[in-house]
């Protein structure tokens, strides 16, 4: 298989760790077997966590895993003055209206807790759908009823088509926060759009939000996103068997390598993370064990 392009897209709310590696470098080799240019799109959305020296760690930790970027900014002064999602506000909100205007969205005002309250696995059932809350009130989410979506379809990376219905963890899912700012599903489906990918790589984590993601292409009917192929990869753990995390400092690159760790002592840590029988060192060594085979 032959692809345009592919995407890298980080956010800005911490230090990158290993597992982001680990998906960039899993992008790269993708990329490098199938000609797909690789675009750099930093999700800058979430404000109120952005700093700039987290962008700065994005830029440094490509560099550091030899990542070359194909398309998108190329340093920190560069993505904020022309590639921020900030400038693509107005594309989000005709994406908003567009949504609205279908007669699918509802105001929801539940919080964090109270979704817990009802429901202990996290995940929102539509408590709000019949509560006829106007979607101009303050401090109101907007979710779009999924009650009757159909299945949605997509083509793995393996060429196997996978069709499905939105499960339970992306039911109702958001396009427009109580901020007033746009979702990160639908600012991811506009940009990806936008930008012609036509290749996501992404962590297993993030399968429920291809979902969503895919039924909200069809719902503002673009045309290239729902064609785009997929691959879905495991998602390292800690020593703990957690998933890693930005608040884990002693996993972010930065970390490691401000403490001597150079790229293949890196390499080797994620290997090891991956559940590699044999230690590597090199990117083409550990190319040869990650890369999934394109049946």
């Amino acid at each position: 298989m032959n692809f345009n392009l592919t995407r890298i897209a980080p956010t800005p709310s911490g230090f990158l760790h290993l597992g982001n590696a680990y998906s960039f470098l899993l992008t790269k080799f993708i990329a490098e077997e199938t000609g797909a240019k690789i675009l750099l799109r930093i999700d800058d959305l979430d404000r109120e966590r952005y700093r700039k020296e987290y962008v700065e760690d994005i830029f440094d930790t490509l560099d550091f895993l030899e990542i070359a970027i194909d398309q998108g900014p190329k340093n920190v002064k560069e993505f904020e003055s022309d590639w921020s999602q900030l400038h693509r506000m107005e594309k989000y909100q005709e994406g908003m209206q567009k949504l609205r205007d279908s007669k699918l969205v509802f105001g929801c005002d539940c919080s964090r807790k109270k979704i817990l309250e009802i429901n202990p696995a996290g995940n929102y059932l539509g408590y709000c759908l019949d509560r006829r809350i106007p979607l101009t009130k303050p401090d109101i989410a907007w979710r779009i009823n999924t009650l009757d979506a159909d299945f949605v379809s997509f083509l793995a990376y393996s060429t196997k088509k996978i069709t499905q219905l939105i499960p339970e963890e992306t039911a109702f899912y958001i396009i427009k926060k109580k901020d007033g700012a746009p979702s990160y599903h639908l600012a991811s489906v506009i940009d990806d759009e936008e930008f012609g990918v036509d290749l996501i790589v992404r962590g297993n984590d993030l399968y429920p939000s291809t979902l969503a993601q895919l039924d909200l292409a069809r719902l503002l009917e673009l045309s290239s996103f729902p064609r785009a192929t997929f691959h879905h990869h495991a998602i390292l753990k800690g020593p703990d068997k957690t998933k890693l995390s930005k608040s884990s400092g002693s996993t972010s690159i930065q970390f490691l390598r401000k403490g001597g760790k150079r790229l293949p002592n890196v390499l080797g840590l994620i290997g090891q993370m991956a559940g590699l029988s044999h230690q590597v060192s090199s990117l083409e060594e550990l190319k040869s064990h990650i890369l999934p085979k394109n049946e």
